[in-house]
């Protein structure tokens, strides 16, 4: 019985987990705190201003208390902060530390190396045509049946 072919969501995740385990193991060597998957997201999704927890969960695609979770772990760690916001009185703004932004900044510049050793290995025109085709909009998700 042969293997079907992955399909594309499969190899995305997978690309993903790649460049996580990358970033995550490159990290840990040059001697910063080691951080799970979900709260290197928050970083991802955090404006540099601040952004609600509300607002984090939503851009992951988790739930609110998964991002408030999330989010309390790199507080305790000295990465995060909270500031009331200035558009609610309910509501707080999470925003980096001047810590969480040297740390947020060597993440992108190991990153940055990570797509090198991508480009050697699978060429740097592989490289621009799959970044070129994952930036193209896609438009809204389709809902389709199958015959």
């Amino acid at each position: 019985m042969t293997t079907p072919a992955r399909n594309v969501p499969q190899l995305l995740i997978e690309a993903k987990r790649w460049f996580d385990d990358a970033l995550l193991a490159s990290m840990r060597a040059a001697g910063e705190q080691p951080v799970t998957i979900g709260q290197a997201a928050v970083f991802a999704a955090l404006d540099q201003d601040g952004t609600t927890v509300s607002e984090l969960a939503r851009r992951m695609g988790v739930t609110r208390q998964t991002a408030h979770q999330a989010v309390h772990a790199l507080i305790a760690m000295g990465l995060l902060e909270q500031a009331p916001d200035p558009a609610s009185a309910r509501s707080r703004l999470i925003r980096p530390t001047v810590e969480g932004t040297r740390v947020h900044r060597r993440a992108q510049d190991t990153l940055a190396v990570i797509e090198g050793v991508l480009a050697e290995r699978i060429g740097t025109g592989a490289v621009g045509a799959l970044r070129e085709a994952l930036t193209v909009p896609m438009g809204e998700p389709p809902l389709e049946e199958v015959p």
